[in-house]
This record gives structure tokens, C-alpha cells and sequence, in this order.
């Protein structure tokens, strides 16, 4: 086996933005620290309950539009 083709793997903390934490193995580098924004412990698949997830505002944008039509 050929000697530094791997990259470093290391156990890095993940934080979800519902709180929850958890360790894991990662090659990423840079913090420690990994923030995301969705985990097992708040994901609709695992939860049961659907979410929905909108960071570009496209399901308001969806409503506006129509709700519009709807009203013609």
C-alpha cells in the first residue's frame, strides 16, 4: 500500500441545530467542531413526523403564488 494516499481521519464533535450532539469519525479538516442543521434525532424519516426544512424560502414563495391563483 502506497504511503500518504489516505487522508487523516480524527473524532470530531457534531452539533445539530436541535441540540443534539454526537462524535463521530471525520477526514474533514479544519475545527473540531462540525454544526449541522439536521440529524437521526430530528429527521422526518426517523421522527415519524413531517418537517418541512425551508432555507431559501421557496414554500412561501410556492403559497403566495398560489394562493394568488387561487383567489382569481
Amino acid at each position: 500500500m502506497k504511503k500518504d494516499t489516505h487522508p487523516q481521519s480524527r473524532v470530531t464533535k457534531f452539533a445539530c441545530a436541535c441540540g443534539a450532539s454526537f462524535e463521530n469519525w471525520t477526514t474533514k479538516g479544519g475545527t473540531d467542531d462540525v454544526k449541522i442543521e439536521i440529524c437521526s434525532v430530528c429527521h422526518p424519516f426517523f421522527t415519524g413526523k413531517q418537517k418541512i426544512v425551508d432555507s431559501a424560502g421557496r414554500v412561501e414563495k410556492f403559497n403566495k403564488r398560489y394562493a394568488a391563483a387561487a383567489k382569481k
